[in-house]
């Protein structure tokens, strides 16, 4: 099978290519710049090319059975006028460019599989968010939203469209543990604000696991939620993270207006959240390698 995939060179996008390579895959990747010292790898190919930007990479989708979408600026920086801006043009600009490939394809592909969040639903406090609940009203829900409905203009062109809805992706090499790791392997973990808000977290490994079993369900489309069926409490993550790492978190938690302070709007992602149940997947069968979070933080830190 061939994939297409942009931000395949990213955190979550370099273990998928991994995962798509070891089940017999090959893989373009699309990026702004081939890297001179870009490693070698067997089943993987570059293709270069601004996917913000219409241009002849647009050519090369017909020649792929799937495309993958997972590029996007990230969202943890402090957020302006201007890099509000370049986060959501970077999403909503390569999604419709992609789907404009899709839809003027004669043949395959048939599949997209296009990334979210669950900021979709905005800041609902302890309320249970399936892939039925609506979208919220707040900066990221209004991109969530959006970003989606360029991906489902594929769906005119008879294109399956599948919208996975990450929660905070947990992984070796980088993301949120990035982060966090350092802090607490000296000490200086704590919670954040009231530490009440919920946290909706995945392990790299279901991550994966979830791509590839929806590439063997032609039956789904629409919206998945990416999430691990045991959403935790931000104090929960903080007592877990210091148990796993054998390290105390004692320390009072850092205040609200502290982190407003620092991070200006950008605080609202760590001072409230999302409990997001990954209904799609447990009706369809998906089996969690890592369903609680000891469990994955275990696997991870060890």
């Amino acid at each position: 099978m061939r994939f297409f995939i942009t931000g395949g060179s990213g955190f979550v996008g370099s273990s998928l290519t991994a995962g798509l390579v070891a089940m017999g895959g090959t893989v373009t990747i699309l990026t702004r710049r081939i890297k001179a010292d870009a490693a070698a790898q067997e089943g993987v190919r570059y293709l270069e090319g601004d996917p913000t930007q219409e241009g002849p990479w647009q050519d090369a989708v017909a020649d792929h059975d799937v495309v993958i979408n997972m590029a996007g600026e990230t969202i943890f920086q402090r957020w302006s006028r201007e890099s509000k801006r370049r986060v959501y043009d970077s999403r909503i600009l390569t999604t419709r460019n992609l789907s404009k490939a899709l839809n003027r394809a004669s043949g395959p592909p048939r599949t997209l599989i296009s990334t979210s969040a669950v900021g979709y639903y905005g800041f609902r406090g302890s309320e249970t968010l399936d892939e039925s609940s609506p979208a919220g009203e707040d900066f990221l829900a209004r991109l969530a939203r959006d970003w989606e409905a360029e991906a489902l203009r594929a769906a005119a062109g008879g294109v399956r469209v599948v919208i996975c809805r990450f929660g905070i992706v947990f992984g070796r090499r980088g993301g949120a543990l990035g982060e966090m790791v350092p802090m607490f392997r000296r000490g200086l973990g704590s919670s954040l604000g009231s530490g009440q808000q919920w946290i909706s977290w995945i392990h790299e490994k279901d991550l994966v696991g979830i791509y590839l079993h929806l590439l063997g369900r032609s039956d789904i489309s629409g919206a998945v939620n990416c999430t691990a069926p045991n959403p935790v409490t931000n104090r929960e993550l903080t007592e877990t993270l210091a148990t796993v790492l054998d390290k105390p978190a004692f320390l009072p938690a850092v205040p609200a207006f502290v982190l407003k302070w620092k991070m200006g709007e950008m605080a609202s992602i760590l001072l409230n959240g999302q409990k997001v149940c990954p209904m799609k997947l447990l009706d369809m069968g998906y089996r969690f390698q890592h369903p609680t979070l000891e469990d994955a933080l275990t696997n991870l830190l060890a």
